[in-house]
């Protein structure tokens, strides 16, 4: 008699408990059809929480004082910026009503198993900075909204209580999945979009007009460079577009797919940069602060400053919970062989001690951030140069397939690689690093060329690898012959890729 089957109840129980009281257990295995029933309209609450964050206004105040753009100026900034990078999340989504699985699980068909591990390792350190810049600004929030109402001033020992508190709170959300987000999103959107009315109708009212309309034009080549300062946070989000539409039917509008995604993120980028290019006009140093969040008790009144703060507290909470909730898909299709819910654990500690490294430590945080974004953005083009340029000769992906890690999966290639994405991800990778510049980083070509002027390296990443993917040859597409989507959730449990020979 087995002793395996009772063990194999149990566990069987135990999701289904967890399931019921709202966690979400589901790893890489795409989702099953009769479980896909999501809409796309649900993907615009997701992304206006996504971008509930004050570094937008920090970044909105940098192209007013660092890159000397006016007010009219800012306005077409703050609207080409998140069609640009949001309109590539929106595409690269559509990948996940189509495969139903998480962004780097489907980036197996196209890299290969083994080949995967390449840019998924990027990805997933590169996560471990976006987390700590957003852990770090959740921090500072929170010491801000204690000095302002309690006059309890920053210290060591609170630093650090402040930034375990976010991180844990983080680690909850993210941990119960997708449904916890969704209903976490909804509820920040509407509070969001309150509070941000009530602070924009009283700049209105206190800001002095003729100083912010006064200031001059700056040139084309600033504006472009804005565009990519504002863009490179979106970029960030597209490995992890199709984790948040891999539970859309694949009869979804991938027009309405798009539509929301750049609307969600449109309507906070816009009035956020906006508002950071008008605060300038007052408080410059707000494009170069070491705190980014304590102008705000400043600036604003406490009535509308305490709340405004809690909500920006909450706001970039859930966008390191949308991040940690992607990491620990990544972690996962790196070999780590532990659920998704305890993955995003791995990513919730090195954000904290990085965070507190950060707070403790660094002396300039809008500079580390801009620094940060620059180079995020370069890791992550290459990779949506390759990827996006596969969507369109790719229909469907191989459930079965993604899972299967040894030799016998359609995704093996060769020795487990796909030659012509990875060289087309490693050389647009180096391409993009060439033309960048940055405090941490010049490349070579950064200097006296439009690209490298414009802050445009992510640009080149992607176009450089998009380009050499379309010439290499690639091996042919597959069409699934094993296991569909709707028996996903019957495959066996994956193989290790480091267990294949």
């Amino acid at each position: 008699m087995s002793t395996t089957a009772p063990h194999d109840g149990a566990l069987d129980h135990l999701e289904e408990s967890l399931e019921h009281h709202g966690l979400e257990t589901r790893g890489l295995e795409p989702v099953p059809h009769t479980e896909r029933t999501a809409k796309t309209r649900g993907l615009l609450p997701t992304w206006i929480a996504a971008n509930i964050s004050v570094l937008l206004l920090g970044m909105g105040a940098s192209l007013a004082v660092s890159y000397g753009l006016n007010f009219w100026q800012s306005l077409a900034v703050g609207v080409a910026a998140p069609v640009v990078s949001y309109g590539l999340v929106g595409l690269i989504g559509i990948a996940g009503k189509r495969g139903g699985a998480p962004g780097m699980a489907l980036s197996r068909a196209v890299f290969g198993q083994r080949g995967n591990l390449l840019p998924g390792s990027l990805i997933w350190i590169a996560r471990w900075g976006w987390e700590t810049i957003n852990a770090v600004t959740g921090a500072y929030a929170l010491l801000t909204v204690l000095d302002i109402v309690l006059g309890v001033r920053s210290n060591t020992v609170l630093v650090i209580v402040t930034l375990l508190a976010f991180v844990i709170a983080t680690f909850v959300i993210s941990g119960l999945g997708i449904g916890a987000l969704q209903r976490c999103n909804r509820w920040a959107t509407w509070l969001f979009g309150g509070f941000s009315v009530l602070v924009l109708g009283y700049l209105a009212v206190h800001t002095d007009w003729g100083k912010v309309f006064g200031q001059g034009a700056g040139s084309t080549a600033s504006m472009i460079a804005g565009v990519g300062l504002i863009a490179a946070g979106g970029i960030s989000w597209v490995p992890a577009a199709p984790d948040f539409t891999r539970y859309l039917p694949r009869t979804a509008s991938s027009v309405a797919i798009v539509r929301n995604t750049v609307g969600g993120a449109g309507i906070v980028v816009l009035p956020m940069v906006l508002m950071g290019a008008v605060m300038a006009s007052t408080t410059p140093d707000l494009a170069t602060a070491t705190d980014p969040v304590s102008f705000l008790g400043k600036i604003l009144p406490m009535w509308l400053a305490v709340p405004y703060l809690l909500i920006a507290v909450v706001g970039m909470l859930l966008i390191n919970a949308m991040s940690m909730y992607s990491a620990g898909f990544t972690a996962q299709t790196l070999g780590i062989r532990i659920p998704r819910h305890w993955a995003v654990s791995v990513n919730a500690a090195i954000s904290l001690i990085l965070g507190g490294f950060l707070m403790l430590v660094a002396t300039s945080f809008m500079g580390s951030f801009i620094a940060f974004l620059s180079m995020l953005a370069v890791a992550f083009g290459a990779w949506v140069g390759v990827f996006g340029t596969d969507m369109l000769r790719r229909k469907e992906y191989d459930g079965a397939a993604l899972l299967d890690t040894t030799h016998s999966s359609a995704y093996w290639y060769r020795g487990g690689f796909s030659p012509a994405a990875v060289a087309a991800w490693a050389l647009g990778l180096g391409t993009g690093l060439l033309f960048t510049k940055s405090d941490w980083f010049t490349g070579p070509l950064a200097t006296n060329n439009p690209v490298g002027q414009y802050g445009l390296g992510w640009v080149a990443a992607i176009v450089v690898s998009g380009l050499l993917y379309v010439i290499l040859p690639k091996p042919a597409v597959a069409a699934p012959a094993s296991a569909p989507a709707e028996q996903a959730s019957e495959l066996p449990h994956e193989e290790p890729v480091t267990a294949a020979v």
